[in-house]
């Protein structure tokens, strides 16, 4: 992500950032690089930790609620107000597919060497659901873009004069009025005081800053991103040239950037430098330099698309290109919400899911095959029958690409995408319990807010393979959870007004530690239990139960929401339902575990037990 070795030459520059404490203010956040920022790098003992939450047993989803409660909390004790803004859907002109498709074999990798229990930086599947839904129980301002969001962060925070908040260091590039401030340096949990005023420690980059610095114009920023190398370019080193060059003698990892500055420093403009690269190059072809151009236009910020949205509501139009046109009109306002998700766009505009890649053993085969049916009616739904869906799949440790036929049968053929969130919630409702192959009496008797948990559940114990036998673990796990008391979730549909904010005395104060009856942690035996290898049969069950349920919730989401939202943070913690899985097959009873943790009878066990019989 973003210019290539610029967070080392950072590192090593820190005197271009100047100290300052951040108090009230708005602020633009980078939603997507948050979401990695809290959960690996903030840890719910202490301030920060190398390796953050759990990464090895499926997601720590409930510590990662806590999470982002206290950080919103902090931000409104120093009258900060925050703009979350969030990825859409892939780029549609494929300028990043070779890039997107490398890093997914990475984290294939990555995901495997983590199933044999190292911490390897993958991000559990429902982290983004659970962020979303957590934002909008807080009534943070949250926009989602119809494609990346670099652009729009930067113009929101240009138009308000606000600073972004991001690690992403293509915002060192962007000449933001107000600046950056880092993720890393963003003390959010070590707040200050100043008179009657409480603020944020932290580290501000200006563009001018970095310019005074190493003696090259503004305008030459954008030639220095891309001759550096980012995502839209990659660069062909026996055809550039050796920017050490610029910098003899130098042998530290900043040297190449180094010599690539000193190299601008003659410049005025982009232009004059592209014609003395010709003169450098071997082999300067036409078609690179065209490259080279068009990236640069990448850090050029546009008029800002999501004002009106955050101001009084008004969903954005959709971008005038012509694949555009496949998207109806009334998916606009859901996916600026956040309450459709990406992936549906991806499947409208490009035909192409990218593969959900939890922790898991290369031998095993991937947990993304077991909800296929599933998706098959969400393409059938998107595109009809006619089309067909490509899917990457890990097969191994490859990335395999497979062309998915998409089905559109019974009730679902009633439905037509642009009017289907006109259509009775009755007949969604059905489209969904066909797909999930559930009959409506098994849901009846239970509270609707577990009819999609149900439901889910039901499919995973007829689909996953091998057939699960860890159903009491995964239902206790649930159980726990709502016992410790997590706030009750809004609907999907039920947000603030884009004007409303809470002031901070509404607040618990960020440094206010929770008593020992809020925490939602593990117990001592399940933080032992993170030191023992992860069992990877048991997680493979466990990933395919994810799958499902996170494949469920984007149909349930095309449907326009017939079944009630879950509270995801509730249904699913990765280290207590893998210590529960150890003791239940040790020999404790579910009887002893209710008992133990001071549970009323699992009423939704016995649920499970009748289904089962029948």
């Amino acid at each position: 992500m973003g210019v290539k070795d610029l967070s080392g030459l950072m590192k090593t520059y820190h005197q271009i950032f100047r100290d300052t404490c951040f108090t009230n203010s708005r602020l633009v956040i980078d939603g997507s690089g948050l979401i990695y920022e809290l959960y690996f790098s903030s840890d719910r003992n202490t301030e920060a930790s190398e390796e953050g939450l759990d990464q090895n047993h499926g997601g720590e989803y409930a510590a990662f609620e806590d999470l982002i409660e206290e950080f919103i909390e902090a931000l409104r004790a120093c009258r900060v107000e925050p703009y979350v803004v969030l990825d859409g859907g892939s780029d549609h002109t494929d300028k990043k597919l070779v890039d997107l498709r490398q890093r997914a074999e990475g984290r294939i990798k990555r995901a495997h060497d983590a199933a044999l229990g190292r911490h390897t930086g993958i991000l559990p599947l429902l982290c983004r659901l659970v962020f979303k839904q957590k934002l909008a129980q807080l009534q943070v301002q949250v926009a989602q873009c119809f494609g990346e969001a670099d652009e729009q962060v930067a113009a929101l925070a240009r138009e308000w004069r606000c600073p972004v908040l991001s690690h992403d260091s293509d915002f060192h590039i962007f000449d933001l009025p107000a600046g950056l401030l880092p993720t890393p340096h963003f003390q959010w949990r070590a707040l200050k005081s100043r008179g009657s005023q409480r603020c944020i420690p932290c580290k501000i980059y200006n563009i001018s800053s970095f310019c005074t610095f190493f003696n090259i114009k503004p305008q030459i920023m954008p030639t220095f991103a891309v001759l550096a190398g980012n995502d839209f370019v990659k660069l062909d080193k026996e055809r550039f040239p050796d920017w050490t060059r610029f910098v003899p003698g130098d042998s530290r990892k900043t040297a190449r950037l180094e010599g690539l500055l000193r190299w601008l420093r003659k410049f005025q403009q982009p232009e004059e430098a592209l014609k003395e690269l010709r003169r450098l190059m071997r082999d300067p072809r036409e078609e690179v330099f065209h490259v080279l151009t068009e990236a640069m236009k990448e850090y050029q910020i546009p008029p800002c698309s999501l004002t009106a949205f955050l101001t009084d509501g008004t969903a954005p139009p959709l971008p005038a290109v012509k694949v555009f046109g496949r998207v109806p009109d009334w998916f606009r306002l859901p996916l600026v919400q956040g309450r459709m998700s990406k992936d549906i766009l991806n499947v409208l505009l490009l035909h192409r899911v990218s593969p959900s890649l939890p922790v898991e053993h290369r031998d095993l085969p991937s947990s993304q095959l077991v909800s296929r049916s599933v998706r098959q009616v969400m393409y059938g739904l998107l595109l009809g029958e006619e089309e067909r869906v490509e899917e990457h799949i890990r097969e191994g440790l490859q990335l395999k690409s497979i062309q998915v036929q998409p089905v559109c049968r019974g009730a679902a053929q009633q439905l037509s995408l642009s009017s289907l969130h006109q259509a009775e919630e009755a007949l969604r409702r059905q489209v969904f319990l066909e797909t999930l192959e559930v009959d409506q009496s098994l849901l009846s008797p239970l509270p609707p807010q577990l009819h999609l948990l149900v439901a889910v559940t039901c499919y995973w114990l007829k689909k996953a393979q091998p057939p699960p036998e860890l159903l009491e673990a995964l239902l206790l796990g649930r159980t726990n959870t709502e016992t410790r008391g997590p706030t009750e979730t809004r609907g999907p549909t039920e947000t603030r007004g884009p004007t409303e904010t809470r002031g901070p005395t509404e607040t618990r104060g960020p440094t206010e530690t929770r008593g020992p009856a809020e925490t939602r942690g593990p117990t001592a035996a399940v933080q032992a239990h993170t030191q023992q290898e992860v069992n990877r049969g048991v997680a493979h069950s466990f990933n395919q139960w994810q799958v499902c349920l996170k494949d469920s919730i984007l149909l349930n989401q095309l449907l326009d929401w017939p079944l009630p939202e879950p509270h995801i943070a509730r249904l699913y913690q990765g280290l207590l339902v893998h210590q529960l899985v150890h003791r239940l097959r040790g020999g404790v009873t579910v009887e002893a575990i209710l008992c133990e943790e001071n549970m009323e009878e699992c009423h939704l066990l016995d649920h499970f037990n009748n289904i089962l019989r029948k």
